[in-house]
């Protein structure tokens, strides 16, 4: 099977789209089944399999001021199908699978995994012009998919609702955690926990986008309704890449910060990330949507216990072995934290159940059922 994968989201800032893009097209180099594989980006093929940066640099810095201007949003979103069709050109008889929900102009078959809904369910949590861009890509990717894959059932049945799109053309694909994420001692945590001023089993964590779809405000509320000697014992750790609308969560950050129980560490490194895991007392992810939620599987992996929302994906991601409650119950939230950081009885029991659990998924399974789902599309059914 020949195969061309875009490979454009492994780039600064790596979040879970790039993360799955890289973990796919690693696992794809191995395949036996794949007898040619390219990887593509922008519009050029690649020599090989490109890293992300741990910094930003001036082509992302070029990208986050064209996405500020909706002329040149537009302009882009016109010029690059016709640039990336004339790359294409000659390359029919490859499958073309993009990880990113777009799909350019193209002859041969094509994939596009949708991660989730959230540019149409979710638009007011976008900058108006990217989410105007994003729905005009995505419903062009809808007319010229053979096959679409999402993360879990969820997405896959909001998508086929939405759309009215068949749904036996759309597949689900679990995600999994990275190899790096797993239990660690305090002694193999110092060093990089000092770099941050934290201890092993000295702090709440939160990791995603500071963005609104994160539920960050009802985080700061459930945590704020913590006694204050709890909140300062094990303080709220923040990290993630600045997202859109999130000036009036960090200011809130910062004013807890003062008070001393809670920080925001920034953009993690990526080598640092798995050690930020396994070193907190509890992860928290209460966000309002998710298309599948992998910062809940690589907490589990990596020896926390979890306190989650029952939102969108998370019940599948998380299975039994979190805490949950609804996105907006603020006095239900703040109880499960407080019982994720004090009852060392069910502390003891989520541990072994999250890693159980997580161990269900494997980025090996995710490949193998993307192969099985270009095996469908080249056979035409």
């Amino acid at each position: 099977m020949k195969l061309i994968l875009s490979v454009e989201p492994v780039r600064f800032p790596l979040t879970g789209i790039g993360r799955y893009t890289f973990e796919l097209a690693t696992r794809l180099q191995r395949s036996s089944e794949i007898t040619d594989l390219r990887f593509f980006a922008g519009r050029r093929f690649l020599p090989a399999l490109p890293t992300a940066a741990e910094q930003s640099d001036a082509v992302h810095g070029l990208k986050r001021f064209v996405q500020k201007n909706a002329v040149a949003v537009e302009a882009y979103r016109r010029l690059m199908p016709y640039l990336r069709k004339r790359a294409l050109k000659g390359h029919e008889d490859h499958l073309y699978h993009s990880p990113n929900y777009y799909l350019p102009p193209f002859a041969g078959r094509s994939v596009a995994t949708f991660h989730d809904l959230s540019p149409f369910t979710w638009a007011h949590c976008h900058a108006p012009q990217i989410a105007r861009y994003l729905q005009k890509e995505l419903k062009l990717t809808l007319e010229r998919a053979d096959a679409l894959i999402t993360d879990s059932d969820y997405t896959r049945q909001e998508l086929a609702d939405y759309f009215a799109w068949p749904i036996e053309r759309i597949h689900a694909v679990p995600l999994a955690s990275s190899p790096e994420f797993f239990p660690r001692s305090a002694e193999a945590l110092r060093e990089t926990l000092a770099r941050h001023g934290l201890e092993a089993g000295g702090y709440s964590l939160f990791v995603g986008t500071i963005e609104p779809r994160k539920n960050l405000d009802t985080l700061l509320d459930a945590y704020g309704k913590l006694p204050l000697a709890l909140r300062k014992r094990w303080p709220l750790i923040l990290t993630g890449y600045h997202g859109w609308r999130s000036e009036a969560i960090h200011q809130r950050i910062a004013q807890a910060q003062q008070q001393g129980w809670a920080r925001y560490l920034g953009f993690a490194a990526s080598e640092d990330l798995p050690l930020l895991y396994a070193g907190a007392r509890l992860f928290t992810f209460p966000s309002h949507y998710e298309g599948f939620g992998l910062p809940v599987l690589e907490a589990m992996s990596s020896g926390v216990p979890v306190v989650c929302s029952n939102s969108s994906s998370l019940p599948e991601v998380a299975g039994q072995a979190a805490l949950m409650c609804a996105p907006d119950d603020v006095d239900g939230l703040s109880a499960l934290l407080r019982q994720g950081l004090e009852d060392d009885s069910w502390r003891l029991a989520a541990v072994e159940q999250g890693l159980r659990h997580a161990a269900g998924f494997s980025w090996e399974r995710c490949a193998q059922a993307t192969i099985e789902v270009y095996q469908k599309v080249s056979n035409g059914r």
